[in-house]
């Protein structure tokens, strides 16, 4: 790639007119999930009593009765056909971060060899797509080949319109031939079920009858960059490796905050508010959208949805911001961290429980405080739960946001740090403290509450204490925002695994309230007994102050809270005594399906550093050591010039050796990459130590190979340098 690639890149983005926005399909309520078989279709389409059963499967998270599969699957081919589908696919969420479809047509032929149109109910129900190329950890042997997916009636089925090609999708799990999780769906769904049977067991204990189910709900706030198309194409390693592995920070960044709900520039708000027409056919509540800290950085925001669907919502906001903005010249970004010196990018997972049932109870958020005794020590009691869920297992849930891109973001001031803890806020802080310092413990539950002020709750969900941006775990007023999750992320393995970790200290609260009941005759009073112990027990993992400051670290290390920087160290929290009991005793995962987790985040990681090892050295090799040679053989060329020209004083002298040095050094450096680059490449049946080499040395011998790049790229002449900058990314004109 020449410099004068970069300079006619740089013309033609210049010139290049924003796409209108338009809104093309009517008011955002009539277009709602039209591509979607949901409430409306599905009542529009089936007799009554199957719409009834499917109704009640969905609500209730049970499997599909067997009877009403075909009514059901023959009405979903017939409201997709109209809406021009000729293909269906079971769509699922391997082990990638990403999604995964096989197309079939909705074609057979009857005994005159004529073409119909047909979907029968063991297609909708379950396919065969070969398991052996997914990554399964060493769960299975690459000559077993055989998988299945099975559609997961909980999420609804949708069209995706791409170009002018209409696919049905059927949301699915994705197993092996034994029944093994090959997917990021089938854990996620476990543990909801596991998480439901605890909290209603508990509930019972309390005197909370006919609960249905307890389901978790999610609204994940999505944050991205976007940039034109053409200074992607012309970046090698945004292209390969999704972040930039060299560039000079720009003498304008993000310190002016200028950026941060600024209006959104035109060509920005077209392609958004098209993202926003697709998600919305797809029955996705896209509710917010603005500017991000950084430059050229945005977020949107949906309402709370059930976890399940809301974990294939985001999958599908993730795809359609990339394909949408590929339509209006522009590349969606979601790494976690893509430009250095800026802020990266995270999605903050808010996350609560609520409840279904067939009385007062229904929708009843178990994580909003009441306006009576027994409704305050219940949301006491669940949020003891939560912060022995998250005290007991946080290597476990910092485990679950262990990439290489996301361990560039965490700790950066710009995101939470590595250590899991806990921000209650101001008012619940002081009640906590109170509950768990024994003030007025004499008391019974309903005396003890007014006395503590429990009467001020509801008005927490009013904003009566600040947030905390700097906290990886606050609780927001009625839900908690997990802040720590990675942007390009997969939503269901984090969730997973604090579904996971509240649903064993529901049922350690549980077993201990039973037994206090056998001492305490009134409820409220055995309930407030335990909770009292639960909030001593998980004083460690509190934390009201600034977690970017120096100070926490220090004072975390006293509290035994673990720092785990790097993901390696972090994904092997997965391995521990108290990981594979938490999974394995609550049938959410086997000791197997966990190792092979564990084994699929470590060869990922270990891949994505390598490839930007490699990436790098060939960037080094290929653009920047040839673009400073040539450089400096012009300086060296106009010095000899000068110098026949009897000038005295030549600066290009100066210049020419002072890049040559630089350059010397960058050559030394690239070779020291080269030599770890090599070496891991070798260590295929070592992974923990070709992860430690390329987290160690590996990510040294990066960073300083860059240092020298980037401090070329300001001393080379502007119109010699190949790739294009920071500036001109970040700023486009």
């Amino acid at each position: 790639m020449s410099s004068s690639s970069r300079k006619a890149a740089l013309a033609s983005i210049a010139g290049r007119t924003p796409t209108p926005a338009g809104n093309s399909f009517g008011s955002i309520a009539e277009s709602f999930g039209i591509n979607t078989f949901g409430i409306r279709q599905m009542r529009a389409k089936l007799p009554k009593d199957v719409f009834a059963k499917l109704q009640s499967a969905i609500r209730l998270g049970k499997k599909l009765d067997q009877e009403i599969a075909p009514t059901v699957a023959q009405a979903i081919k017939e409201w997709a056909t109209s809406r021009g589908a000729t293909h269906y696919t079971h769509w699922f969420l391997p082990q990638t971060g990403m999604t995964a479809e096989k197309h079939d047509a909705f074609l057979t032929f009857d005994e005159n060899k004529s073409p119909l149109e047909q979907f029968s109910a063991a297609q909708l129900i379950q396919s065969e797509p070969d398991a052996s190329s997914f990554p399964s950890g060493g769960l299975r042997a690459t000559w077993e080949a055989r998988g299945y997916t099975a559609w997961n009636p909980t999420s609804p089925v949708f069209i995706v319109e791409s170009g002018n090609v209409s696919t049905l999708c059927i949301p699915s799990v994705f197993i092996g031939y034994n029944g093994e999780a090959l997917d990021e769906m089938t854990p996620l769904l476990r543990s909801s079920d596991v998480l439901s049977e605890k909290a209603i067991k508990l509930l019972s204990v309390i005197g909370d009858k006919g609960v249905q189910r307890v389901g978790t709900t999610l609204g994940p706030e999505q944050e991205y960059f976007l940039i034109d198309r053409t200074h992607f194409a012309l970046r090698p390693d945004l292209v390969m490796a999704n972040r930039t592995l060299l560039g000079a920070p720009p003498p304008r960044g993000q310190q002016l905050e200028d950026h941060y709900f600024g209006g959104i520039p035109e060509r920005i708000q077209a392609c958004i508010a098209e993202v926003e027409q697709e998600l919305y056919k797809l029955g996705v509540p896209i509710m917010t959208r603005h500017n991000e800290v950084a430059p050229c950085q945005f977020e949107m925001a949906p309402l709370f949805e059930e976890t399940d669907i809301a974990v294939d919502h985001n999958q599908l906001v993730m795809s359609v911001l990339r394909r949408v903005a590929m339509r209006h010249g522009l590349q969606a970004i979601l790494h976690e961290k893509p430009f250095a010196g800026v802020n990266g990018s995270g999605k903050h997972c808010n996350w609560s429980m609520s409840i279904l049932a067939d009385n007062e109870l229904d929708g009843l958020n178990l994580l909003k405080p009441g306006k009576t005794p027994h409704q305050n020590v219940r949301f006491l009691l669940f949020l003891a739960a939560v912060l022995k869920g998250v005290h007991k297992h946080a290597g476990v849930l910092r485990a679950g946001i262990g990439t290489s891109g996301n361990e560039h973001r965490l700790g950066a001031n710009e995101a939470p740090p590595a250590i899991i803890s806990v921000f209650m806020g101001k008012t619940l802080t002081q009640l906590i403290e109170d509950i768990a310092g024994g003030k007025q413990a004499g008391k019974g539950a309903a005396e003890a509450l007014i006395s503590l002020g429990v009467a001020k709750l509801p008005e927490i969900e009013k904003d009566n204490t600040d947030r905390n941006r700097t906290s990886p775990f606050a609780f927001t007023g009625n839900k908690f925002e997990f802040r720590a999750v990675g942007a390009s992320q997969s939503i269901a393995w984090p969730v997973t695994i604090l579904n996971a970790a509240v649903a064993e200290a529901i049922e350690d609260l549980t077993e201990q309230l039973s037994a206090e009941l056998k001492k305490t005759k009134k409820v409220d009073d055995a309930i407030l007994k335990v909770v009292r112990a639960a909030f001593r027990s998980t004083g460690a993992v509190r934390f009201e102050g600034n977690n970017y400051s120096d100070a926490w670290v220090k004072e975390a290390a006293k509290r035994g809270l673990l720092n785990l920087r790097r993901s390696p160290e972090a994904l092997a929290q997965m391995q521990t005594a108290g990981a594979k009991k938490l999974f394995t005793s609550l049938g959410i995962l086997s000791k197997e399906e966990l190792e092979s987790r564990y084994h699929v985040r470590m060869e990922r990681y270990v891949k994505d550093m390598l490839i930007e090892m490699t990436m790098q050295r060939e960037l080094i090799d290929t653009m920047v050591l040839p673009a400073v040679y040539a450089y400096q053989g012009n300086l060296a060329r106009a010095a000899a010039e000068a110098r026949s020209a009897g000038i005295k004083e030549i600066p290009q002298i100066e210049r020419a050796n002072e890049i040559g040095a630089l350059a010397k050094s960058l050559k030394a450096r690239r070779d020291t990459l080269s030599k770890v680059t090599d070496k891991a490449e070798h260590m295929h049946d070592d992974l923990e130590g070709c992860a430690q080499l390329v987290t160690g040395p590996g990510a040294d011998a990066m960073l300083a190979a860059r240092e020298v790049c980037d401090t070329l790229e300001l001393l080379v002449a502007d119109d010699a340098w190949p790739l294009p900058k920071y500036r001109e990314m970040l700023f486009p004109v």
